[in-house]
C-alpha cells in the first residue's frame, strides 16, 4: 500500500516496523524508489557483479530492476505484493511477477537478494532447505549475490565488549510486522545473518561463500557459487 501510495501520489504515510526486539521504528517509503546514484556502495557493487539472466528477489518498487535494465540487462523481478508488482509494471519493469521465491522452477544466472534480501528465509535452520532451492534454480557457473549485517553490535556493552544473548535463539533471528494507515500485516520472521556463520552452513549446503565488500556498520556483500567437486 505504502509503495503504491508513493508511487501514485509522489507521498506516502508512515510505514511502521515494528518488532517484540526493540522500540517502533520507520522505513522512508521514498528509499524504496531510489536510483543507482542514491543506493548505497554494496548495492551498486551487487548490481555491477549481476550478468546472464538475473532475478530480482522481493523486488518491491522495483529500484534495482530498473537500475539493471538500465545498464542493459536481462532481469526478472517477483514480489508477493501484489500491489508491488503492478508499481512495478507501472514504472518500466519488463518482467515483473508476483511470486513465491520457494516457488520458483526456472533457473537463472544471478540470483539477487538486497536491502537483506536472505531476510526472507526467516530461521537459520531454514537455510539448508533454502540452499537445496538455489542449487535447482541456479544455472551451472552462477551466482547468488546477497548484502546482510552482523547484529552482534546491539549486544555491545560500554566497554566495547560484545556478550550476546544465550537464549538458544541465532541472534540475527527477529520477528516483524509492517503498520501502514492503521492496518497491520501478517507477522511474520526475518534473518540478519554473520557473514561466518553465513559462509560456514553455505560449505556445508556444497556452495563457496566470498565477501565482497563490506560496509561501514558491520553490513556486507557476499557472492555465493557452487562449490568445485
Amino acid at each position: 500500500m505504502a509503495i503504491a501510495d508513493f508511487h501514485n501520489t509522489g507521498k506516502a504515510g508512515k510505514l511502521k516496523v515494528l518488532s517484540p526486539d526493540f522500540d517502533d521504528d520507520e522505513i522512508p517509503v521514498e528509499t524504496l524508489f531510489r536510483t543507482f546514484d542514491e543506493m548505497p556502495s554494496i548495492e551498486q557493487e551487487a548490481l555491477k557483479l549481476s550478468c546472464g539472466k538475473i532475478l530480482d528477489i522481493g523486488a518491491g518498487a522495483g529500484c534495482h530492476s530498473i537500475a539493471l535494465q538500465d545498464q542493459g540487462k536481462e532481469v526478472t523481478a517477483i514480489d508477493i505484493s501484489p500491489l508491488s508488482v503492478i508499481t512495478m509494471k507501472e514504472r518500466g519493469v519488463v518482467n515483473a511477477f508476483e511470486q513465491d521465491l520457494w516457488l520458483t522452477t526456472e533457473k537463472y544466472d544471478t540470483l539477487l537478494m538486497l536491502m537483506n534480501g536472505i531476510g526472507i528465509v526467516g530461521k537459520i535452520d531454514k537455510l539448508p532447505e533454502f540452499f537445496g532451492l538455489v542449487d535447482r534454480i541456479l544455472n551451472e557457473g552462477g551466482q547468488l549475490l546477497l548484502d546482510s549485517s552482523d547484529l552482534c553490535y546491539l549486544y555491545e556493552e560500554e566497554n566495547g565488549i560484545i556478550i550476546l544473548p544465550d537464549d538458544g535463539r541465532y541472534y540475527g533471528e527477529l520477528r516483524y510486522q509492517m503498520r501502514y494507515k492503521g492496518k497491520n500485516g501478517e507477522p511474520f520472521d526475518w534473518l540478519y545473518i554473520d557473514f561466518d556463520t553465513l559462509q560456514n552452513i553455505a560449505a556445508e549446503c556444497g556452495f563457496e561463500t566470498s565477501m565482497v565488500k563490506q560496509g561501514e556498520h558491520y553490513d556486507y556483500l557476499a557472492r555465493i557459487t557452487r562449490a568445485a567437486k
